[in-house]
């Protein structure tokens, strides 16, 4: 693989106590194309910017995903990637809806080690912190003809990060008009377009004093389906109900991962459909003890309150909530301080 190393760190100049989420990225990046149908090994070069056509068909038609990986640093100084398969596996089967050719498993993982081993001194120790790494495809070929492209252009950028939202818990408001994702369509992949779509309805939610939406089924707004940016947890009684994953939504990786570690605390974990009504009849009977989002990015955040109809219901406070427990126990995996799921970790160096 071409290696060109960057001429100066940009590390210098970082303070790592107050960072702003996905502004700061490493001094590297790396990069394969897609050409006369196959990746190329890649290469990588110093962070910066580059040219593309205006008639690049990600412009005009949106073919575009990403994935959201992270990796930690243990007391010991060892790189460890949190089940980077599953992302792999994601990755591409997000391609595949969008009709974008499946990037090899050699090339992503190869570019992916390399890049880190080069820009480790940018994942620092410590609960919290982390190295957000962002590989992403877009259609590259410079034509506007209506259909999926030939040429794609395949990147891995990394940028450091912290909690996504601090230690803070957030209000949440339950969409009644707009819709994430239609059944049929691309709600289960990560799709750009998913993002952009969701843009408008969370910026009048924020209006409005919440963080984030609640996501409801496109037919009737009556089911539950995720959040903004994070899968949801409901705690009613001592039982844990999140909704399946379906074509409308995402299979977070750390839903997955907090499911089985609720299993093996032997918490009662149910994967069915939520509607609204049961919430709020959960909530009137106060059943309802904990709502918590997951995701890469945020890892587990709790929920403080939630508004449905112009009111505004507020989660009473706990003794030892399900979500501090299962964040601790999986941080201390990802930060290599446990052993359990020991094939959940890959080890860099």
């Amino acid at each position: 693989m071409k290696i060109t190393l960057s001429k100066k760190s940009k590390i210098g100049n970082v303070d790592f106590e107050n960072l702003e989420f996905g502004k700061i990225f490493t001094d590297h990046i790396f990069v394969s194309k897609y050409s006369n149908g196959q990746w190329s090994e890649g290469e990588i070069m110093p962070y910066g910017d580059f040219l593309i056509s205006p008639s690049a068909r990600v412009f005009h038609y949106g073919q575009a995903i990403f994935e959201g990986m992270k990796c930690y640093k243990s007391e010991n100084n060892s790189l460890i990637l949190f089940r980077p398969d599953e992302n792999f596996k994601r990755f591409n089967k997000s391609s595949a809806r969008m009709a974008i050719p499946e990037i090899d498993k050699e090339v992503f993982f190869n570019g992916l080690t390399h890049l880190l081993k080069l820009d480790s001194e940018w994942v620092k120790k410590g609960d919290g912190n982390a190295l957000y790494i962002r590989p992403f495809v877009f259609a590259s070929e410079p034509s506007i003809n209506a259909s999926e492209a030939n040429e794609y252009i395949f990147m891995i950028i990394c940028c450091a990060s912290k909690s996504y939202y601090g230690d803070q818990k957030i209000k949440v408001k339950i969409e009644e008009k707009y819709s994430r994702a239609a059944k049929g369509g691309v709600g289960y992949a990560k799709a750009a377009g998913n993002y952009a779509a969701q843009f408008y309805p969370t910026l009048l939610a924020k209006n409005e004093g919440y963080q984030q939406i609640i996501w409801t089924d496109s037919n009737n707004h009556k089911s539950i389906e995720e959040a903004g940016t994070m899968n949801l947890f409901f705690r009613i009684k001592d039982k844990l109900i999140t909704s399946p994953t379906s074509d409308s939504i995402l299979d977070g990786i750390t839903r997955k991962s907090i499911i089985e570690l609720a299993q093996s605390f032997n918490i009662d974990v149910e994967e069915r459909p939520i509607t609204i009504d049961e919430l709020m009849s959960s909530f009137e009977k106060g059943e309802l003890k904990e709502i918590f989002g997951t995701g890469t990015a945020v890892v587990v955040l709790p929920i403080e309150s939630f508004g449905y109809k112009n009111k505004d219901y507020k989660i009473p406070e706990i003794e030892n909530p399900f979500s501090i427990k299962l964040k601790k126990k999986l941080n201390d995996i990802q930060y290599d301080r446990s052993l359990d799921f020991g094939d959940w970790k890959l080890k860099i160096t």
